[in-house]
């Protein structure tokens, strides 16, 4: 337990100096990439000092010029900073809304581009995924978690039609990520940090363009089956 306070204390400090860091970037660099950096570097500090190893496969799937929307299973707060510190591409959170009232990590997440989602009301969500849409549309990289929140029970939960509405006002491709491994670090409702080797395995992109509200459907489908056919593998790259 000394190891899991520790890390804790650790993160809020670095969290805090790292969230001014970030906000004092972002008036240099408007667009946010700078900003991006910095959390980068936030997310690999918490995974080095907690002993986190991570792999990542299939990184030839995806164009560091293009524009994506990525799309991971959700297991543990650990994805976050793996996917923050080993995805090497400019791209942008969409999160609940909830994570930007915290003092500072909240700030810093608005002037890095970060779009919140307001889950509890309907109205509030749709009109953020559409200003989403139109930052991909321009551009800009986003990633989201399509079962909404962390995995309960180890499992992939059903995934929420919001993020392929999006995909589908965007017309960009979805790139599945498959994240093995971050579970065993902390799962949900737990508070014990263990060290562990995870993997972060990316996908071919998946096309959106031959896709409407109509077949909506089989696009989100297509996608979780391709992150099932890994997922069930269970392979932890080390």
């Amino acid at each position: 337990m000394f190891r899991t306070t520790f890390i804790m204390a650790w993160t809020a400090v670095i969290t805090v100096f790292f969230g001014i860091m970030a906000i004092t970037v972002s008036l240099l660099d408007k667009n946010g990439n700078m900003a991006h950096k910095v959390a980068r570097i936030w997310a690999g500090s918490i995974l080095d000092v907690s002993g986190i190893r991570v792999k990542v496969s299939g990184l030839a799937n995806i164009n560091p010029d293009k524009t994506y929307i990525f799309m991971a299973n959700h297991q543990s707060n650990f994805d976050i900073p793996v996917l923050l510190a080993y995805l090497p591409v400019q791209f942008r959170w969409l999160a609940k809304e909830e994570l930007f009232k915290i003092p500072i990590f909240g700030y810093a997440m608005k002037r890095v581009g970060y779009i919140s989602i307001d889950r509890t009301n309907f109205r509030s969500a749709v009109k953020s995924l559409k200003k989403a849409a139109q930052i991909i549309k321009n551009g800009t990289s986003v990633v989201i978690f399509p079962e909404g929140t962390r995995s309960n029970d180890g499992q992939i939960s059903d995934f929420k039609k919001g993020g392929f509405n999006m995909a589908l006002d965007a017309q960009v491709p979805i790139v599945p990520i498959v994240l093995h491994g971050t579970r065993a670090i902390m799962p949900k409702q737990r508070l014990r940090i263990r060290p562990q080797n995870v993997s972060m395995e990316i996908k071919n992109p998946i096309e959106t363009v031959s896709y409407t509200r109509k077949t909506n459907n089989m696009l989100m489908s297509r996608v979780r089956k391709s992150i099932l056919v890994s997922f069930e593998r269970d392979v932890v790259i080390v």
